[in-house]
């Protein structure tokens, strides 16, 4: 019984800091990194499985001043031989937002994920999440980005 308040706990502190954690600095490269299993809304049968191969994963914006908005495109091909549907794309903070192609792309297609975020009242160094849901055999994926903010004078 204590375990399982220790676990509930643990998740709700995760929750509450997720936002803040990821806008500590980072030394180290963003990379994409697969997430860890989840439940789907609807269970996804293997044979309407594909494959997905990323162009853009991982990208390092430089710096902006704060206030400005930066655009962000991940580039992604369907490598496997059934429609590829993006259920759904998080980022990890509200001031970042993201858009799915409404679409299935067909196979040997490419799509992008479109995302902007915000840099009002974020100076500093921020690396940002947006974890992507698929129909693959890996059904969840992390892509991020990296950018600076110039503090206004």
């Amino acid at each position: 019984m204590i375990r399982k308040y220790f676990f509930a706990s643990l998740l709700v502190a995760g929750s509450l800091t997720a936002c803040q954690e990821a806008e500590k600095k980072t030394e180290e490269a963003a990379t994409i990194s697969p997430a860890p299993a989840t439940a789907a809304a609807e269970p996804v049968q293997s044979a309407d499985l594909t494959r997905i191969q990323w162009i853009d994963s991982a990208l390092n914006k430089g710096s902006i001043n704060e206030g400005e908005k930066l655009e962000i495109v991940y580039r992604f091909k369907n490598t496997g031989e059934k429609p590829l549907i993006i259920k759904d794309v998080k980022p990890s903070c509200g001031c970042t937002v993201a858009e799915r192609p409404e679409q299935p792309i067909a196979p040997g297609q490419e799509g992008a994920i479109k995302a902007a975020f915000d840099s009002h009242n974020k100076p500093g160094p921020n690396h940002k999440t947006i974890t992507v849901t698929a129909n693959t055999q890996q059904e969840t994926y992390h892509l991020s980005f990296d950018v600076t903010v110039n503090k206004k004078s």
